[in-house]
């Protein structure tokens, strides 16, 4: 139902109220002529009238919450290059260059002084011979390792050269260490060869290395890992080889010159032996 039909009804409501009450009254208040009374009625609904002028603006509304990201931009051209900047610090000094060639040979000096040279020549013969032995003790080094800080240098017998290797590895690597090299694990046959090795050891600061002795063939039966038999010299402590717990089937020298049997497979420091004719 619309506004204006409410209204309509509204009034007819009244309309009635006042007939029914005029009615009941008409003795006592009428005196009159009846039609004189007016009763107002509304009338029908009018026109819409012309719209209005547009009102003042409202006051600003709550900020809204923020959009989402927009898509980026078109990447804009490269600008102009700036000044250039302060110089930096000097780099580091560059590795030096190969060696150039020779240059010409120069003027002959003027003539020496005559003096008596030949004790000087025969020190320097010695030094000469010293200095080869020296470089050639040097060139089997680095052929025979490849860390020369991996040994405790060298000791020589008339007919063995010997290198105490101080890289950890089982008895099996040890010998093929040696063996790659042109040698065997150390090899002691005789009396000699045993003290030589046992002072390398204690000079050496160790208590104990892999020496080329075992028994891996034939339990019990030891022999030099270039399979010769042990019928001429042995050094074993008392006691030994005494197979301890059915795994001791290699030996090791202490720093005493012995020697015990030991497992195989721990790693420890080794001795390696080469012919002297062959280095």
């Amino acid at each position: 139902m619309t506004k204006g039909q409410k209204n309509i009804r509204w009034f007819l409501v009244i309309y009635v109220v006042t007939l029914l009450t005029l009615h009941t009254t008409e003795g006592q208040h009428l005196t009159g002529d009846p039609c004189t009374v007016q009763i107002l009625v509304p009338g029908l609904k009018g026109e819409p009238g012309e719209k209005g002028l547009k009102g003042a603006p409202g006051r600003p509304g709550r900020v809204g919450p923020p959009g989402e990201m927009g898509q980026p931009g078109v990447k804009g051209q490269k600008g102009i290059m700036g000044h250039h900047g302060k110089v930096g610090p000097s780099g580091m000094k560059g590795i030096k260059g190969d060696m150039g060639e020779h240059g010409p040979r120069g003027p002959d000096g003027e003539p020496g002084v005559p003096c008596e040279c030949s004790p000087i020549r025969k020190m320097i013969g010695e030094m000469d011979i010293v200095v080869d032995q020296l470089s050639s003790e040097l060139k089997f080094i680095k052929n025979a390792l490849p860390s020369p800080a991996a040994i405790a240098g060298i000791k020589e017998t008339d007919s063995m050269v010997y290198l105490l290797v101080k890289e950890e590895k089982r008895y099996s690597d040890a010998d093929r260490y040696c063996q790659a090299r042109g040698g065997h694990l150390a090899m002691p046959k005789d009396d000699v060869a045993n003290t030589a090795l046992a002072s390398y050891i204690t000079e050496a600061g160790l208590s104990r290395v892999y020496i080329g002795v075992h028994d891996q063939d034939v339990e019990g039966v030891f022999t030099y890992v270039d399979r010769s038999p042990m019928s001429t010299f042995s050094k074993w402590r008392k006691g030994e080889p005494n197979n301890a717990y059915d795994d001791e089937d290699c030996a090791e020298m202490v720093a005493s010159g012995e020697w015990t049997d030991v497992a195989c497979h721990p790693t420890m420091y080794f001795i390696c032996e080469f012919d002297r004719d062959a280095v």
